[in-house]
């Protein structure tokens, strides 16, 4: 899902008013905390991996972290992250 994808299922939801947007916040989940004032747990953040070669996205809070059984049994294959590049 694009970013215009997820904002406009937010804003469905009625959460839109909810998100703060800036321009530059940083990559990692404590500088955009820290620059909007907030706990990491109450930034959303996306992480990118392949699925059969296919990229997903799945959304969590910040400070979560991915569960690789949890992961391996949804989608029956290790968690692979896109590389940055």
């Amino acid at each position: 899902m694009s970013y215009e994808g997820e904002k406009e299922y937010i804003d469905g939801v009625g959460l839109g008013l909810r998100i703060v947007e800036r321009e530059q916040i940083g990559a990692m989940v404590e500088q955009a905390a820290q620059s909007i004032g907030c706990e990491p747990k109450r930034i959303a953040k996306t992480m990118s991996f392949l699925v059969d070669e296919e990229p997903i996205l799945i959304v969590s809070t910040g400070d979560a972290k991915v569960n690789s059984s949890k992961y391996k049994s949804q989608f029956h294959q290790k968690a692979v992250m896109i590389p940055g590049d």
